[in-house]
């Protein structure tokens, strides 16, 4: 069966780091662009960064830039998010998820709502505290 598995959170000081991965199995993986969405404690889903299903385009959100950094490894079925810099606000579950990127090989998705795609996870913690 499909399964998303994220993997990395944890505890962490403000300004330190993190990477995160998220482990795709029972789906062509190489056929789905890729996102991750965060949901920090009693907010909203936000979409934070998204990838082609190349690897070779990626987006992310102005909260994040410069700081959080996308990946995937194709032949790993995995997904990346390093996350530098931590700050307290970065505090949140963080879920991937997946879109069936149809004919376009340079297409990626940006939205924040669980229903929109097609694949999600169960999300891991990042709690960054002093």
């Amino acid at each position: 069966q499909v399964q998303l598995v994220e993997s990395g959170g944890g505890l962490v000081q403000p300004g330190g780091s993190l990477r995160l991965s998220c482990a795709a199995s029972g789906f062509t993986f190489s056929s789905y662009a890729m996102s991750w969405v965060r949901q920090a404690p009693g907010k909203g889903l936000e979409w934070v960064s998204a990838v082609n299903r190349g690897g070779t385009v990626t987006d992310i959100a102005d909260s994040v830039k410069g700081r959080f950094t996308i990946s995937r490894d194709n032949a790993k079925n995995t997904l990346y998010l390093q996350m530098n810099r931590l700050q307290r606000e970065d505090t949140a579950v963080y879920y991937c998820a997946a879109k069936h990127s149809g004919s376009s090989s340079n297409y990626y998705y940006t939205g924040s709502a669980k229903g929109r795609y097609d694949y999600w996870g169960q999300g891991t913690q990042v709690t960054v505290s002093s």
